[in-house]
């Protein structure tokens, strides 16, 4: 939820105090890299993703890619392969490395008697998962270097701050530390629009897209708010381009909770506009074509234009549409 844990050790020993274990999410290492050491938060297991942080792409599922840590007592229910025999002694190698700082001495041991390492089967079709990925995050370490690393964690925590602090007037953040401040991402609150305008967090991202945005995460981990995570790949030009975009969907909003605009039919719940439909003879909506395209608060020589627009995707995710070409003319 994009706040920094500072007590982390603490539950984890309370956990293991009450014979439970812990798994640390290492999904996202953005705002950990060089500041932090997941290995001594105290954790059972860990995962580490190499996406976002070290370069490997994640849009679309995949792929996924990076090493799972244990403690030593639980080394003997790492995976195993068929072919890879010498593969899973190098991921048992490598737990046994990772469990010393954060064993921590009273883990439990699960109550099962210890067997073969990887004797639970594979769960990869490779014993070393999607490795021809792993080449790409080994030259940007070695690029960047220990400092390079550092300061990149450090530009996404400033980086989610800076959008934090200009949006507070407009879009509240859901958590924040005791000092106000957030990690590597800033959740926006969008929930108490719906009452006032009847605009969801969905109809702000689909309004990004006239603004010429990807929106951030949608509702996770809590619906109805944006989960915004500017890493350090932005530039302040950038970073102030989207707040730009998102202080001038707020004043539409204002719009609409002021009554100019009726609830269902206002730029939010028809964003996105094609090109297509602002051309069209006939215009129906209240609001001027201008408005729709976004033209006013967009750099007209980079104007994005949605190719596709308004979907219902309940209804997409409810109804299944194959696109594929039949079985009979693959023959």
């Amino acid at each position: 939820h994009g706040v920094f844990e500072v007590r982390v050790k603490e539950l984890c020993a309370l956990v293991h105090q009450h014979g439970g274990r812990v798994y640390v999410d290492g999904a996202n290492m953005n705002a950990l890299v060089g500041v932090a050491a997941p290995g001594e938060f105290g954790g059972d297991v860990s995962h580490l993703n190499l996406h976002k942080t070290f370069c490997i792409p994640h849009g679309g599922g995949g792929p996924g890619v990076g090493p799972v840590c244990v403690v030593a007592d639980l080394v003997p229910f790492l995976p195993g392969h068929r072919s890879g025999a010498e593969a899973a002694g190098v991921c048992a190698d490598a737990s046994r490395s990772a469990a010393g700082p954060s064993q921590g001495g009273s883990a439990p041991s699960g109550g099962s008697e210890p067997h073969e390492v990887g004797s639970v089967g594979a769960v990869s079709a490779a014993p070393l998962g999607n490795a021809a990925v792993l080449p790409i995050s080994w030259m940007y370490i070695r690029m960047m270097g220990a400092d390079g690393l550092k300061h990149a964690t450090e530009a996404a925590i400033l980086s989610a701050n800076y959008i934090s602090k200009r949006l507070a007037d407009h879009y509240p953040t859901l958590y924040a530390s005791a000092n106000g401040h957030v990690a590597h991402e800033c959740i926006l609150d969008l929930r108490g629009l719906k009452e006032t305008s009847g605009v969801m967090a969905e109809d702000v991202a689909k309004r990004l897209m006239d603004y010429g945005f990807h929106a951030p995460t949608l509702s996770f981990p809590v619906a109805n708010t944006l989960m915004v995570e500017p890493t350090e790949s932005e530039t302040l030009e950038e970073l102030d381009r989207f707040i730009d975009a998102m202080i001038a969907i707020r004043d539409e909003v204002r719009r609409v909770e002021k009554g100019e605009w009726p609830q269902d039919d206002n730029p939010l719940k028809n964003a996105p506009h094609t090109a297509d439909s602002l051309m069209k003879a006939a215009w129906p909506h209240p609001y001027g074509r201008d408005v729709g395209a976004a033209s006013a608060s967009t750099r007209a020589h980079a104007k994005y234009w949605p190719p596709v627009g308004r979907i219902d995707n309940v209804y997409g995710d409810r109804n299944l549409f194959c696109s594929c070409v039949p079985i009979s003319e693959l023959a």
